[in-house]
C-alpha cells in the first residue's frame, strides 16, 4: 500500500496514455473482471482476497481475477487503459484524474481512514514536537500530506530527508523520524530493537479515505449490475476477513511469500484497534461506506493545498448509488 510516485506524475501519465489509447472494449459474454491493487499483496488488501479464496465472488455471479501493483506498476493507468475493471485507489488522485478528464469514478472505500502514520523515537510526545527535525519521506509526500503538516505543524521542506523503504536509517539515527503505514514498519522497527511512537496522520485531522474502490464511467453505465455485485461481495469479503482471516491469507501468501503469518496478524490487529474498517460513517452504515460531506471535506482540502480549483465538480469523482444500501456491518464477538 503505497503513493510511490507523486500524484501529479501519475495523473500526468494516465492522460498521456489515454489520449493514446481506444476505449477499452468490456467483455460482454462473461463477466470476467480484473482488480488491481496498488501494491503487493498484504493483509490490508485482506477483504478483496477472501472474497476470491471463499467464493464470494462466484456467488455473485463474477469470475474475478487479482492482478498486484508495485512501485512501478500505475494502475490508474491500467484501469483507463481497459487492462484492469476496478482499481485499488486514493479520494486525492482519483479526484485529479477527473479534473484532467479521465473518466474515472470511485464506488466505495475499504477504509475510513488512510493508514500513514509518522514514526518517532521514544520520548517524543507529539506531532509538533518534530517541526524542525529530519524526518524521512518519499517525493509522492509533497503531493500528499506533507503540504498539511506544513500548514499545521509548521513543518519546512528543509527538514525533509529521502525516505528509501528501508527502516535502517531509523533505526540508526536517534533524531531521525520517518514516515510508514502502520501496519508495516513499526512492526519492523519493533523487530530491528527499537520503540517507535506512532502518529496516525488520519487521527490528527489528515480527511483522506484510503484502498477505494475505482472503475470506470463506461463500466457504470454500461454494466452498473456488475459493479454492484463487485462492490457488495468486496464489502462481504471485508466482513469475512475481520472475522477470520485465514483464507484470504492464504491466497496473499502465495501471491506474496514475503508476507509471513507474524506480519499479517500485526496488521490484522491495526485493522482493528484504529478501525480502518469500521469507524466513523461506518460504524453507523457499514463497511464500505462514504459520504457526501467526506468527499467535501476531502475537495476543500486539496483546494486550500491549491492541488484543485475551486470551480472543480468534485461529485465527478465519486458515486455513492452502490453502497447506499448495503449495510454490512462486522460480526460482534
Amino acid at each position: 500500500m503505497r503513493l510511490a510516485k507523486s500524484l501529479s506524475h501519475c495523473v500526468a501519465g494516465v492522460a498521456t496514455a489515454f489520449a493514446l489509447l481506444a476505449p477499452a472494449a468490456q467483455a460482454k459474454d462473461l463477466p470476467k473482471l480484473t482488480f488491481c491493487t496498488n501494491w503487493f499483496a498484504e493483509a490490508e488488501h485482506g477483504g478483496f482476497y477472501q472474497a476470491l479464496a471463499t467464493g464470494l465472488y462466484k456467488m455473485a455471479g463474477l469470475d474475478v481475477t487479482i492482478k498486484m501493483g508495485g512501485p512501478q506498476v500505475n494502475g490508474l493507468q491500467l484501469l483507463v487503459g481497459g487492462s484492469c475493471d476496478f482499481y485499488m485507489g486514493y479520494p486525492m488522485q482519483d479526484m485529479l484524474a477527473v479534473s484532467h478528464g479521465l473518466p474515472v469514478v470511485t464506488v466505495a472505500t475499504s477504509f475510513q481512514k488512510d493508514p500513514q502514520v509518522i514514526i518517532a523515537h521514544a520520548g517524543t510526545r507529539s506531532l509538533a514536537a518534530l517541526k524542525g527535525k529530519p524526518i524521512l519521506v518519499s517525493q509522492s509526500a509533497n503531493s500528499t500530506w506533507w503540504p498539511w503538516l506544513e500548514h499545521k505543524y509548521g513543518f519546512t521542506q528543509s527538514q525533509e530527508r529521502p525516505y528509501t523503504f528501508s527502516v535502517a536509517p531509523f533505526l540508526h539515527e536517534p533524531d531521525v523520524s520517518q514516515q510508514g503505514f502502520i501496519g508495516s514498519e513499526p512492526l519492523m522497527i519493533e523487530k530491528g530493537g527499537g520503540h517507535p511512537v506512532v502518529f496516525l496522520l488520519a487521527d490528527h485531522g489528515w480527511p483522506m479515505y484510503a484502498e477505494t474502490i475505482d472503475t470506470t464511467r463506461a463500466m457504470v453505465s454500461q454494466h452498473p449490475q456488475w459493479v454492484r455485485a463487485f462492490v457488495k461481495a468486496s464489502i462481504e469479503g471485508w466482513k469475512s476477513y475481520l472475522a477470520d482471516p485465514a483464507p484470504g491469507n492464504r491466497l496473499i501468501a502465495e501471491a506474496d511469500p514475503k508476507q509471513t503469518p507474524e506480519q499479517m496478524a500485526f496488521s490484522m490487529r491495526m485493522l482493528k484497534k484504529y478501525g480502518f474498517l469500521t469507524s466513523g460513517a461506518a460504524a453507523r452504515h457499514g463497511i464500505g461506506t462514504m459520504t457526501d460531506a467526506r468527499w467535501k471535506t476531502m475537495f476543500e482540502f486539496m483546494v486550500e493545498n491549491k492541488m484543485l480549483p475551486a470551480t472543480f465538480d468534485y461529485h465527478k469523482a465519486y458515486d455513492l448509488q452502490f453502497i447506499r444500501d448495503l449495510h454490512v456491518m462486522p460480526a460482534k464477538h
